[in-house]
């Protein structure tokens, strides 16, 4: 029998047996369980849903063996308001949904599969060479493609305050895995995601939050591990939330593109601590990206007691990252309507926008070396910044690096190096100047770039 104040799905009608589709018995019980207060533990089984809407007051709990398998049609995730890759606009919900919820418990041992391959061959084609992404460059709006490959996250956290991630295994991600917007009080614990090889699969995302911990956590994933956000251009300037307060720790960071801050950083990011956590075989270890067009700032932030093996490029900070994704132009051969989400992001940031600022970084007590088994890029440094606002007050303090080539450090007023020991083999690579390089993860995954 169960607890008076736990809720079992299969009461609701629930089958678990990866066929039927259980979004409304689910539903119903978290429904049923956020009116009382209670606990939905889900058993073990495959249920088979669309999106979930979790309510306040209530813990979603995956036992041990219970999967929640993402159904593949666009009719089971309806269109909601919210932050989709820097700029406001509708999009389709998360599988796991939790907009204006307080005292919210999402819980393991469970796992999510978001059964992303149906939405990753629309983005790449199924042979990974098509797709919409394919015909998008063609025609040169790369930059729309992520919003108009149409594809559901994980686990969205909106506008929501004290909210516990705990325990879960996630897997194949169609776009964003966990992403926190607008939230403040959360703590990701002990959360592992793998195989989520697709496009824009980030792993943790922190856009525009207040007060966060990221704890325990393992990722290996096809973009940024873990990446701090505060909306994107003239979307993100208006909007005006900052994300501040953030701390990670003890993390593994796996496969995938680094700790990244950016690119979408209009909002800001401030006070940041991230220690003790492993970079093993990731193409970046520490990473700020914007642009010409972000403004912005990045401020305050200690990057301590980090060991990284394997990783291509340990410190790579591009204040003009990827210029020809971040040149926005409305096409003029464009046959029909124009997307929203295009007219936002091509509304002009204000001429008197202040290029990013950057500032008061200290990395110390980190260790960056080579294995003999690898054999992709390496470049120590490449801190790229603006030459009429550069960065300012950076400190390296007891940091070893070994790599194949040292890069590059342009634009850096105050920079400080203390015990820093460089071991490096060759001249500068001109290949290891591309902005959104992949050569070491495509090594690593044979995915598309």
């Amino acid at each position: 029998m169960t607890q008076p104040s736990e809720f079992d799905p299969r009461e609701f009608g629930a089958k678990g047996d990866g066929v039927a589709l259980d979004t409304a018995a689910l539903q119903a019980t978290i429904d049923a369980a956020g009116k009382a207060g209670g606990r939905v533990v889900v058993p073990a089984g495959t249920f088979l849903t669309g999106a979930l809407f979790l309510t306040s007051g209530m813990e979603f709990h995956l036992g041990p063996g219970a999967v929640l398998a993402a159904a593949t049609a666009d009719e089971h995730y309806p269109t909601v308001f919210s932050r989709v890759a820097g700029i406001e606009m509708d999009g389709p919900a998360a599988l796991l949904n939790a907009f204006e919820a307080h005292h919210l418990r999402i819980t393991g041992p469970g796992s999510i599969d978001g059964r992303g391959q149906f939405w990753w061959d629309r983005y790449w084609g199924p042979d990974g060479k098509g797709g919409l992404r394919a015909e998008y460059d063609t025609r040169r709006l790369r930059w729309a493609a992520d919003y108009d490959v149409r594809r559901p996250r994980i686990l969205l956290v909106h506008e929501s305050t004290d909210v516990l991630i705990e325990g879960l295994t996630i897997r194949r991600s169609p776009f964003w895995t966990v992403h926190l917007c607008y939230s403040r009080d959360v703590r990701v614990d002990g959360v592992t995601i793998v195989d989520s090889y697709g496009p824009s699969t980030d792993g943790i995302d922190i856009d525009s939050c207040e007060r966060v911990l990221v704890e325990n956590c393992t990722i290996a994933c096809g973009d940024d591990n873990i990446v701090l956000k505060s909306g994107r251009d003239a979307d993100g300037l208006r909007v005006g939330r900052v994300c501040a307060d953030v701390e990670i720790r003890n993390c593994r960071i796996l496969a995938g593109l680094g700790l990244a801050f950016g690119s979408d950083l209009s909002g800001g990011i401030r006070n940041v601590r991230i220690h003790d956590c492993e970079f093993a075989g990731t193409d970046y270890g520490f990473r700020i990206k914007s642009s010409r067009a972000r403004s912005g700032f990045v401020r305050d932030v200690t990057f301590t007691d980090i060991t990284m093996r394997d990783v291509a490029f340990p410190f790579s900070w591009a204040l003009n990252w990827y210029p020809w994704f971040n040149t926005i132009q409305l096409p003029e051969d464009h046959n029909g309507e124009i997307p929203p989400s295009w007219r936002v992001l091509a509304q002009p940031t204000p001429p008197d926008a202040p290029l990013t600022a950057v500032e008061d970084i200290v990395v110390r007590n980190v260790r960056a070396e080579l294995t003999p088994r690898y054999d992709g890029p390496s470049r120590a440094f490449d801190l790229d910044g603006y030459p009429e606002n550069p960065m300012r007050n950076i400190r390296f303090d007891h940091v070893s690096v070994s790599a194949r080539e040292f890069g590059k450090i342009v634009a850096v007023s105050g920079l400080r190096f203390d015990d820093v020991t460089l071991s490096v083999e060759r001249d500068v690579d001109p290949d290891n100047d591309l902005y959104d390089h992949r050569t070491h993860h495509q090594w690593r995954t044979g995915l598309p770039g």
